[in-house]
């Protein structure tokens, strides 16, 4: 339940990367959202869902590659207190590794700031609990929550859910 992260969250600026059909940072009516995509196909998707639900003014869309992030790509996409990640079975390996050289190299911190949280949805586990351990061990984050949902019943595939604060 998205809600267990706090609806007041939900309000503030945030970043969403890897989603897929655009439908994840219309949750909460955010006071202004980012979205990184894959493709510029996902990103135009994207523009029409949020101006159907009147959010066109308050969220702006990125297509770039995902699979390649730096600590400079997060600096020039601007900072956003909370992030909500929904990536593909892949993970975000390249996001959480930028982060983990942000985190490991000071001289980053006056170019950026780190979300201070992350809530990172998955429908690999085994992609999650590799990046989980990125953002705890070298990405200062704790893991504050977690939990697995049973979608699709009788089979072997589940969502999970991760909610990430970062560690002052």
């Amino acid at each position: 339940d998205i809600d267990a992260v706090d609806p007041a969250v939900l309000r503030t600026a945030r970043s969403q990367i890897h989603t897929g059909v655009g439908a994840l940072e219309l949750v909460g009516q955010p006071a202004a959202a980012m979205v990184l995509r894959a493709s510029e196909a996902l990103v135009q998707r994207s523009r029409e869902n949020a101006v159907l639900n009147g959010l066109g003014g308050k969220t702006s869309f990125i297509a770039c590659n995902l699979f390649e992030l730096t600590p400079a790509d997060l600096s020039g996409y601007g900072r956003a207190d909370k992030w909500l990640v929904d990536p593909p079975r892949e993970g975000a390996f390249a996001l959480v590794t930028a982060l983990a050289d942000w985190h490991a190299d000071p001289s980053l911190a006056r170019a950026y700031a780190a979300p201070t949280r992350i809530v990172y949805v998955s429908c690999n586990p085994a992609t999650l609990a590799r990046d989980a351990d990125l953002l705890v061990h070298r990405a200062g984050y704790r893991c504050a929550m977690a939990g697995a949902v049973n979608m699709f019943p009788h089979t072997a595939h589940v969502e999970s859910m991760a909610v990430f604060e970062r560690i002052n």
